[in-house]
């Protein structure tokens, strides 16, 4: 019985009509597949499957344009099986049921079906969960693609039946070999000069069906010589970079802020600034994460950095893209050289600990206040020394609660500002210890 779908599955398009390039470069065996060789290669995952004749269900997790549809579909062709190719973002319940009779058709004939699911991430939970029985009894074979992390975004029980494999984004070799076969099969040479090749080949940022549109694009000029950098430009529109304000992307662009500014390398940490605010990212997002990097990585170290990036903030809300951004900027470098101590965060988080174990304890009465005749009575403010009135203005009183051993939550370090108040603690520790007799 024929589906809706049988059309994906193995017949060959006409050849009459005009294809894309894209198309008639599309490999047609997994060795002309152009990068991806840490998953295709003899002793990668795929390539053990493939030599053992056991195919597993699988997820693609890897950018956009780096074969993973193609892969899929070589996959279904090297293993007999039906290829079937629906996407997340166009198929609902009742299209999903028809494709899971017609492999259970093609099942019960002898012939197994790999299904290759596009953006298997937009499918919903119990979506997601409809899968599982037809990937159990053999119906199908699941080869699902995502540009989101799985972890994140697929249900642990498919997780648990599917092995992940991650497809990198294409290097610049990968791409010039992919241009030169785009020549070879044009018939002709890119007319461009050897930088505006180079050019072209980062426009396309990794993506190879990118980059073959551009190529498309290109042979379709009619131009006499070859065209410079600034010709190619001219004509093409770099293309967005890749950048989800709420996707994976978001989180390790930040990440990779913060590390650098605690790395203390200021070029590194203006580059990854400077790759969000192309993304599109908020820069009010921006600077609420700089003023946090201040306080957890540079804390006492120097105390200005909080200071200057408040300032920062604050003039980027009186200026506005793209003027104020610059002021961020400026805070992402300051904090880059500024000394580095996270003793105030650790600290804190130390004392938060200590106050979730002993937070039944009262304080000591000695400080507690008595506005009361009863609470006089009860030896509230009793035996309380006034630190002014004090040699050196320290009384060194227990100030912790009386059945609770003395905690140690602040070590500051030796690098800047905070360097001076070690000093300080350390005198007013040993201090302490003369005053309370130990």
């Amino acid at each position: 019985m024929a589906d809706l779908f049988d059309r994906a599955e193995g017949e060959t398009p006409s050849k009459s009509g005009p294809r894309p390039l894209a198309d008639r470069l599309r490999p047609t065996q997994l060795a002309d597949v152009i990068g991806q060789e840490h998953v295709l290669g003899p002793d990668a995952p795929l390539g053990v499957m493939l030599a053992s004749g056991t195919l597993s269900s699988l997820v693609f997790w890897g950018p956009p344009g780096v074969g993973k549809t193609t892969i899929a579909r070589l996959l279904a062709d090297e293993t007999d099986l039906a290829f079937v190719q629906i996407s997340a973002i166009f198929t609902g319940v009742a299209e999903l049921k028809k494709v899971f009779e017609a492999a259970k058709m093609r099942h019960a004939n002898g012939q197994g079906t790999l299904l290759f699911v596009d953006e298997i991430h937009r499918f919903n939970k119990a979506q997601q969960d409809g899968f599982l029985p037809h990937m159990e009894d053999g119906t199908i074979l699941l080869v699902g693609a995502t540009t989101e992390n799985p972890s994140f975004e697929l249900n642990a029980a498919l997780l648990s039946r599917a092995q992940v494999l991650v497809l990198d984004r294409l290097d610049l070799a990968h791409l010039e070999l992919l241009a030169q076969r785009a020549e070879h099969e044009l018939g002709r040479a890119l007319p461009l000069t050897g930088p505006a090749r180079e050019q072209l080949l980062e426009m396309a940022d990794g993506d190879g069906r990118a980059l073959i549109n551009l190529i498309e694009q290109i042979a379709a000029w009619n131009v006499d010589g070859a065209l410079s950098p600034q010709d190619l430009a001219a004509r093409l529109q770099k293309r967005a970079a890749q950048y989800d304000k709420s996707g994976e992307a978001h989180y390790n662009l930040i990440s990779a802020l913060h590390k650098s500014v605690r790395g203390s390398d200021p070029d590194a940490a203006l580059y990854w600034l400077a790759r969000m605010l192309e993304g599109g990212e908020d820069p009010r997002y921006l600077a609420r994460r700089i003023t946090r990097m201040a306080i957890e990585d540079i804390g006492l170290a120097d105390p200005q950095a909080q200071t200057l990036c408040l300032d920062a903030w604050n003039i980027y809300e009186r200026l506005g893209s793209p003027e104020g951004e610059l002021a961020l900027g400026q805070a992402v470098l300051y904090l880059a050289l500024a000394p580095k101590s996270n003793a105030g965060y650790a600290a804190y988080k130390n004392a938060r600990a200590a106050a979730k174990r002993t937070g039944s304890e009262p304080p000591p009465k000695h400080i507690r206040n008595a506005p009361t005749k009863l609470m006089k009575e009860q030896g509230y403010g009793a035996g309380y020394e006034y630190d002014h009135d004090s040699e050196a203005g320290f009384s060194g009183q227990n100030y912790f609660p009386d059945e609770m051993k003395r905690g140690v939550y602040y070590n500051p370090v030796e690098r800047g500002f905070e360097r001076e108040l070690k000093r300080r603690l350390d005198y007013f520790t040993k201090l302490r210890a003369q005053r309370q007799g130990g």
